[in-house]
This record gives C-alpha cells, sequence and structure tokens, in this order.
C-alpha cells in the first residue's frame, strides 16, 4: 500500500517541478512542506489558467468577433472586469487550499482515487468517471441552490458573486469572482466524491482545473445551444432571475428538480 501511495507523491512532485521550477528558483521553493510546494504550484497554475483563458476569450468575443455574439451595448465596461479580476484574485489563494487538501488526502490513503488507469482498465475507468461526475453534478447543484436559499449563506458568501445580474456586467473574468468560502463550497462535491467512488488521480485533477475554464465559458452571455449543456445561455438567465438554472455542467438536475428555464422559450416569450 505504501508503495502504491508513493506513486501519488511522485506525480505531485513532479507537477511541484514542472510549474514551480518553471516560474521560480529552486532556493524558494525546495525547502517547503511538500504539501505547501504543492498549494504554490496549485496557485500560480490557478492564476495563470484565469487571467490566459480570462483574455484571450475577452479578446475573441469583445474584439475578434465585436457585435458578432455580443451586442456593443452588453459589452461589460472594463470597470466591472477590473472588479471581477480584483475579487478573484483575493479568493485564489483560498481557492488552492482545496485541491492541496485533496491531493493530501489522496497521497495518505484516505480516498479511493487510483493512480494509473491500467490499474482498473478503460472500461471501469470510463464508468467510474460518469458516477463521479454525477456525483459532482448533483452536489454542485444543491450546494449551489442552499447557497441562494438559506438568507444568511446568500448575504455573506453568494451575493458577492450576483452583483453582476446583468448581461452587460458578466464576463469570463466573472467565473471566478467568489466570495473565497463560496467558491470553495460549490467545489467541495469533486473531493466529496473521491470517498464515494474509485477515480482516476490525474482526471480529478484536470476535472478541478478545469472548472476555471467551465465557469469562464459560462459567463461569457453566448447561448451555445448544445443539449443538454449548462451553457451560459442557461446561466445568465440564473444571474437574472436568481431562482432558475442552479445546475453546472447540464440541464438534468434542473430538469429534475423544476429549475429548469429554457434561453430558448425566454426569447420567444419577449418576441
Amino acid at each position: 500500500m505504501e508503495d502504491y501511495l508513493k506513486l501519488f507523491v511522485e506525480e505531485t512532485s513532479f507537477y511541484n517541478r514542472m510549474v514551480l521550477g518553471t516560474f521560480l528558483p529552486e532556493s524558494w521553493w525546495g525547502p517547503l512542506p511538500h504539501m505547501l510546494q504543492g498549494w504554490l504550484r496549485n496557485y500560480i497554475g490557478g492564476v495563470l489558467l484565469y487571467f490566459i483563458s480570462g483574455f484571450l476569450w475577452c479578446f475573441y468575443i469583445y474584439h475578434l468577433k465585436r457585435n458578432v455574439y455580443i451586442p456593443k451595448d452588453a459589452i461589460p465596461s472594463k470597470e466591472a472586469m477590473l472588479l471581477q479580476i480584483s475579487v478573484a484574485m483575493k479568493a485564489m489563494p483560498w481557492y488552492c487550499a482545496l485541491p492541496s487538501l485533496s491531493e493530501y488526502m489522496i497521497e495518505n490513503g484516505w480516498t479511493k482515487c487510483f493512480a494509473r488507469i491500467s490499474d482498473v482498465g478503460w472500461p471501469t475507468y470510463i464508468i467510474n468517471a460518469a458516477i463521479y461526475l454525477v456525483i459532482v453534478e448533483f452536489g454542485i447543484y444543491w450546494m449551489h441552490k442552499l447557497l441562494h436559499d438559506i438568507k444568511p449563506l446568500y448575504k455573506y458568501l453568494h451575493a458577492t458573486h450576483h452583483i453582476y445580474n446583468k448581461q452587460n456586467t458578466l464576463s469570463p473574468f466573472a467565473g471566478l469572482a467568489f466570495h473565497p468560502l463560496d467558491g470553495i463550497l460549490q467545489a467541495v462535491p469533486h473531493v466529496v466524491a473521491l470517498f464515494l467512488v474509485p477515480m482516476h488521480f490525474t482526471t480529478h485533477i484536470a476535472l478541478i482545473f478545469l472548472e476555471a475554464l467551465w465557469t469562464a465559458n459560462i459567463h461569457d452571455c453566448i447561448h451555445g445551444k448544445v443539449w443538454p449543456v449548462m451553457g451560459a445561455g442557461y446561466h445568465t438567465i440564473h444571474h437574472t432571475t436568481y431562482r432558475h438554472n442552479y445546475g453546472h455542467y447540464t440541464i438534468w438536475m434542473d430538469w429534475m428538480f423544476g429549475t429548469l428555464r429554457d434561453p430558448v422559450e425566454e426569447d420567444a416569450k419577449k418576441m
């Protein structure tokens, strides 16, 4: 068992060397405890992913495709985007504590994670990953809904994110503009699922960081019309009604629990 757990430590150590070794002198990070190295690597990776994806996304939809996807009067102001960046950067150090904690628990054998797909085979990997995603979808839906339904949670946590409640105040940079505890709570299902279903470690880490890309996507106000994806068209409605479309990746949870509102139907009502 100890030899197997070393595979996880070797993998996270490789990520540490790859990221920290690229951006910092080894004398700065080498003496740090392994878990703190992991947090620093997650922080640098998270910041880079946030800014690179956000700037590229904004450049494409607001400049290269100006007036194609978003009308000129619906493009958020620089001030709105700078505020979103400020909120996200204040929360980022706290966000990075969660993947660092999950790595610690995995490396110590507390979860059902496995290190190599060959350990279980591709069919089992695919089935387990699907179950993992269902658990995550269910957990995020209810966590998000409770953040709206429980008034103190909304007032002191989630309201920070919902100041962006019109199309011209939403941008890809709003994707991580949360109160730190709010952002962590909505990501907790990713960690809880590790105790319920065997999950590939690398896939788990990748999915956590892909959240930055996904949240940027669902805040760009562009309805992709890809069923059953809970895209930006659905999430923009969430930011204007506050009572619909709590789901994360898909529309299924909202459909099951009666909170779904379709953007195509909404547009038809306005005509």
